[in-house]
């Protein structure tokens, strides 16, 4: 069996069942299986297929469909569920129905596609959530920083695909295919090296770079984060707008360590699987290995199908637009995805321009009751004046004016503590559950 997403070594397998003689040569094929249990690994690996596109190109329809969304986090998902949905749609069917007959049926451009895809996917949905793990840590542990651009991280995405590709590149460029007298395989005809194993120094090498060293990464970022968020406080600023910041940025970073422990879960069995079999080869020329190997392929791919569920799950924006993208089902309620999620920029300039009509609304209606307050005073000089016999009396004027200028910066306070109040209502509307 292939020691890397499924491809075969060397053409001369060695297994159990019929056999085929050739020079002397026999070709043995272990991989006849019950209709039965085909079938029923036919079914989950349809689901993970089903599930995974489905799911993943539900989230790039969200993020892409509204502008709300576009934020840095959200990019890096964007890129993200690409990876995973293409890698289910154009891996996940062939890797298991090569795993079935051990039989390639899709010729030598397939091949190394099939190869060649799969290392560059992972590469670039860990590199991804590596990313997010950074703008996290910088956002959070050093705020005054600037955060990247939109252009940043489309740049960012472009670098990593590239070097995603580069690192594939030697699954392309040693892909073949062998004809056997009964059937086709698909194999990687490694060179041979006095100096080193080049074949074992790759997957080992692929197994840190898109395994190990961004669970390092990862983890670290993730730790600190974890430690400032929920074991200290700022100081003197427990406003409620401060909480349900704090809150927010809670709920982003616990969703992103759900997704990347899932990630880890999911690929330790298969990373360990086929390190296990560049150093010990001969644990593996048991029959049952290929049941072992479905199951390990199984939760292997099945981790492209999680965060959509995880998303769904954890954060209210996408479980809006979840909601949204299945109006059609009869269990969603109808209306229960109109919610503040994911309202369009048109909407919420809408709902800015009634919170700022509302303040000087609030405003006007300060103003007014302080005139009413000073002709009410003015009307009360107005009718002492009569009444005098000495002349004005300088002080009682004072008083009055007194009295009318604290009334009025009584009531101007009044107005500017309600126009604050609106102010932070809107700017907390504008901001409150956002995936920064």
């Amino acid at each position: 069996m292939d020691p890397l997403f499924n491809i075969t070594d060397a053409p001369n397998l060695t297994s159990t069942g019929s056999n085929d003689s050739t020079n002397g040569t026999i070709y043995w094929n272990q991989f006849v299986q019950p209709v039965w249990r085909i079938m029923l690994w036919a079914i989950a690996y349809s689901c993970i297929v089903i599930v995974s596109v489905v799911g993943n190109v539900t989230v790039i329809w969200i993020i892409m469909a509204h502008k709300r969304m576009r934020t840095v986090t959200n990019y890096f998902l964007l890129n993200l569920a690409f990876a995973e949905a293409s890698m289910s749609a154009f891996n996940t069917v062939i890797n298991f129905t090569y795993a079935v007959h051990n039989e390639w049926y899709f010729g030598l451009v397939y091949c190394r596609f099939h190869n060649f895809f799969p290392v560059a996917a992972v590469f670039a949905s860990i590199y991804s959530m590596t990313a997010i793990a950074v703008d996290r840590y910088m956002a959070i542990i050093h705020p005054l920083q600037q955060r990247m651009s939109s252009t940043e991280t489309k740049v960012v995405v472009a670098v990593i695909w590239v070097l995603a590709l580069l690192l594939a590149f030697p699954q392309y460029y040693y892909s073949n295919t062998d004809q056997l007298l009964d059937r086709v395989v698909c194999y990687i005809d490694w060179p041979e090296y006095t100096v080193c194993d080049f074949k074992k120094m790759y997957y080992v090498c692929v197994a840190i770079l898109i395994y190990f060293l961004p669970l390092l990464v990862m983890g670290c970022a993730y730790l600190v984060v974890g430690l400032t968020l929920w074991a200290s406080e700022i100081p003197g600023d427990s406003s409620d707008r401060y909480k349900e910041q704090l809150t927010a940025k809670r709920k982003v970073v616990k969703m992103m360590i759900v997704v990347v422990c899932t990630f880890a879960i999911c690929w330790l069995p298969y990373h360990v699987y086929f390190l296990l079999h560049q150093f010990f080869p001969g644990m593996f020329e048991q029959k049952f290995i290929q049941q072992v190997y479905l199951t390990i392929m199984w939760l292997a791919m099945s981790s492209t199908m999680y965060n959509p569920i995880i998303y769904c799950c954890l954060n209210d924006r996408f479980r809006a637009g979840f909601k949204q993208a299945f109006r059609f089902c009869p269990c969603v309620p109808r209306g229960s995805y109109e919610g503040l999620e994911l309202k369009s920029t048109r909407y919420l300039q809408t709902q800015t321009s009634v919170f700022k009509a509302s303040r000087m609304e609030t405003a006007v209606s300060a103003v007014s009751t302080v005139s009413t307050v000073s002709t009410v005073l003015q009307a009360g000089d107005n009718m002492e004046l009569p009444k005098a016999t000495a002349g004005p009396r300088p002080g009682a004027a004072a008083a009055r004016a007194h009295s009318s200028s604290v009334d009025f910066t009584s009531n101007g306070s009044s107005s500017q503590s309600v126009s604050k109040t609106v102010s932070e209502t809107s700017s907390f509307y504008s901001n409150n559950n956002l995936l920064e």
